[in-house]
Order: C-alpha cells, then structure tokens, then sequence
C-alpha cells in the first residue's frame, strides 16, 4: 500500500511540474475559456434572456466556463501517457519499482489537481467579469470541481491508454470533447432545445457536472436535469459523475495494464 501511494505521489507531483514549466500551455488552458465566455456570451446573450427570464447571461455562462476549464484540463491528462510511451520515458518508468496502478491513478490525480487550480483561478477572476461569489458558494464549488476532474481526467486516461501518438490522440480527443462541451448545457439552457438534443446530452456525464455547479451559482433559479420524472438536485447530479468517474478510472487501469503487459 505504501509502494501505491509512493507511485501516486511522484507521478502526480511530475506531472504538476510539466505544466508549470509550459508556459505555452499555462496561458492557452485559461484563454480559451475566456475567448469562449466572450464571444458566446455576447452570441446567446439575448437568446438565453428569452429562454431564462431574469438571469444575466454572464451568471450563466461562467459555471459553464468553468466546468469547461476543468473538462479541457482533466481530459488532456490522456496525452500524457502517450507523449511518455512515444519518448520511451514510459519504458523506465514501468522498469522502476512504481506499482502500475499508482502511475496511471497519479497521472489522473496530477492532471485533477491542475484542473482544480485552473478552476480557482477561474473563481477568483469571476468578480472581475461582473459574476457574484460569496464564500459559501465557492465552498460548496470547490467540491464540485474536484469530481468533476477526477471523473473526466478518467476518460483522457482511458483513451490515451490506448492511443500510441500524439496525432491520433488529439484527433479523438476532438472528436470526443467538442459534442460533449456542446452537450452539456455550457452555452445555452438545454430545457429548450429538440428533443433528441435533451435526450443525448442526458447521456453525458459532463451535463451533471455543470448541472450541479450551476445550481450552486444560480440557486433556485437554475432547474435541474430530470430523468424520469425526478429532478435531479446538487447531490443528486454530484454523485451521478463520481459513479461514472469511478467506472472511467477503473477501466483506465485496466486497458493500462493490458497495454503495457
């Protein structure tokens, strides 16, 4: 056990490191959300004030934004594996005494605790584009955020368990995250949209991350996703992505194992 938890650590605190050190990737992981925020914010604006009387436009895109941030870092964790088997950094790694588990599970943790940073850093920032906080509402995120990465940070290393180049790992990772990002509600009110729409996005682990965050920002204002008939609260949508992630982790342990036999 202790061998396990040595392995989760070193991988973890290398791949924390690896980010810090890109500066490239530092600046680009907390653009993109803003880009988003700004031009599809300023697109759906008036859209969502017809659809969500009363709710400024900003305060509901920001708990997409945010989950957002913390989709796109998590699920990079997959590339990771595949940039380290590619150079062979892998090869040494599993020589060493590191147990197989603790190097995938701490490649999900280091990538997790980079998207929670990222998702705080988003936090701090929201006052400054007109989005209220109080301390009670970042307490109650911060959770959130922390179930959300480690679930979909399961799902990069599950494909990137697989993948054996960078190429074909972005490529599917595009294929994956844009439909999920669009899926979720992180643009606009799923509640109005087709009824095939509201359908797949139930599918969509992402959608109850974004759900449950949402309804911590916005409160009463903010209806949750309902599944036969039953309306999905915090809880509710918070243990619904921690069930999935769990599978997802599992499964990257699994298919990582087999990969490297």
């Amino acid at each position: 056990m202790k061998k396990f938890f040595h392995s989760v650590w070193v991988i973890a605190y290398r791949e924390f490191l690896r980010f810090l050190q890109d500066r490239s990737r530092v600046i680009s992981s907390f653009t993109m959300p803003i880009i988003f925020l700004v031009i599809f914010g300023a697109g759906f604006g008036e859209l969502i004030g017809q659809m969500m009387p009363g709710v400024d436009y900003i305060q509901f895109m920001y708990p997409g934004i945010l989950s957002m941030t913390v989709l796109m870092g998590s699920m990079m964790s997959g590339v990771s594996i595949v940039w380290d088997r590619e150079f062979g950094f892998l090869k040494e790694v599993l020589v060493s005494p590191l147990s197989r588990s603790g190097i995938l599970l701490g490649k999900a943790t280091g990538a997790a605790g980079i998207a929670v940073m990222q998702g705080i850093v988003m936090l701090v920032l929201a006052p400054f584009v007109g989005v209220s906080l109080s301390w009670g509402i970042v307490l109650k995120l911060v959770p959130l955020v922390i179930i959300l990465s480690i679930s979909m940070s399961g799902l990069g290393l599950l494909i990137g368990a697989r993948m054996r180049s960078q190429q074909g790992f972005q490529l599917i990772m595009q294929l994956v995250m844009f439909p999920m990002m669009f899926l979720s509600g992180i643009f606009f009110p799923l509640a109005g949209t087709a009824r095939w729409l509201e359908v797949l996005s139930k599918f969509n682990p992402v959608t109850y991350g974004i759900d449950a965050i949402r309804q911590v920002f916005l409160g009463s204002e903010a209806a949750g996703v309902t599944i036969f008939g039953h309306t999905m609260g915090i809880m509710d949508s918070a243990l619904m992505v921690l069930v999935v992630g769990i599978v997802l982790l599992l499964g990257a342990v699994r298919s990582f194992n087999r990969q490297e036999q």
